[in-house]
């Protein structure tokens, strides 16, 4: 299984980009995707998720700027973001579980299995 991001850079803020993540290795598509962020000094914490089927989830810093997709053709997560701010700097990491297990597709790092390398994003003011 791979997991590769790509599509991080410098923006400034107000600025916007979008984040890719191309997966491989699966047989059939993983049940809950998801977006997630690092930044120094602060644990890594769940920026979107999507399911297979059913609702997304969003951080509340993130929701109304950020918007989560899936192409399960191209096997590609995505994440638009708009309105960057300096606090969204942070490296950003795809994620995937691709089991249901009873358990909803949210926001928790424990329950994702799968993990890319990280995208750098970096809003200047």
């Amino acid at each position: 299984v791979q997991l590769v991001e790509s599509g991080g850079g410098s923006v400034q803020s107000g600025g916007s980009l979008r984040l890719s993540c191309a997966t491989s290795g699966y047989t059939g598509r993983p049940y809950c995707m998801g977006w997630f962020r690092h930044s120094p000094g602060k644990e890594r914490e769940g920026v979107a998720t999507i399911p297979t089927y059913g609702v997304t989830s969003y951080a509340d810093s993130v929701k109304g700027r950020f918007a989560i997709s899936r192409d399960s053709a191209k096997n590609t997560l995505y994440l638009q973001m708009n309105s960057l701010k300096p606090e969204d700097t942070a490296m950003y990491y795809c994620a995937a579980r691709y089991d249901y297990r009873s358990t909803p597709c949210r926001l928790r790092v424990g329950e994702f299995d799968d993990w890319g390398q990280g995208t750098q994003v970096t809003v200047s003011s």
